[in-house]
């Protein structure tokens, strides 16, 4: 038979797990100001000029990465396919993929199936977007006709952190405590 709190008396509701730890469970992590977009600048992890990303989560034994990804210009941003699924869920800004007639804005919620291949733009009236994703898999840069061009994963994900943490004095060792 199954706990069921709601019937139990409000004294044992109250009593915090105080059995042992799980083997192999990790640490919970908490990100503080998680979604503010105006925080430390050292925080945001360059990718391009005026394209940015704010780890959340680095899963290496899940392969997947959750971040906000910052853009300050309009224009093209990338062709790509992904491996895995792709949640998102816009912050700031709007943007679209060429290949479909739907448009991501401020509030929207966005689910990318694996195996889909689109160019992100984002239109000329938007000076900044932010989007918060999560990524299982990679996201495998392609030409127009579909050929690989490069990749971007929770692995490169985390090199690309670790570098710039340790460039801008935080150490390389700031990124670690997004890894699960």
């Amino acid at each position: 038979m199954a706990y069921n709190a709601a019937e139990a008396s409000k004294e044992e509701a109250s009593i915090p797990y105080r059995g042992p730890a799980l083997f192999g469970v990790p640490d919970d992590l908490v990100v503080p100001n998680a979604l503010a977009l105006d925080d430390d600048e050292r925080l945001w992890v360059p990718q391009s000029t005026d394209v940015s990303f704010k780890p959340l989560a680095l899963s290496v034994s899940q392969g997947y990465f959750v971040n906000v990804l910052r853009v300050r210009r309009s224009g093209i941003l990338s062709r790509h396919r992904h491996t895995g699924p792709v949640h998102a869920t816009v912050l700031k800004g709007r943007w679209h993929y060429l290949e479909h007639n739907w448009w991501a804005e401020e509030g929207s919620y966005a689910f990318e199936p694996p195996g889909d291949i689109h160019t992100l733009e984002i239109p000329d009236d938007v000076e900044e977007m932010a989007t918060l994703f999560h990524v299982t898999g990679a996201y495998v840069y392609v030409d127009p006709d579909g050929n690989p061009t490069g990749v971007e994963d929770v692995f490169s994900k985390i090199e690309n952190a670790r570098a710039h943490y340790e460039r801008v004095g935080l150490g390389r060792d700031f990124v670690e405590q997004f890894i699960r």
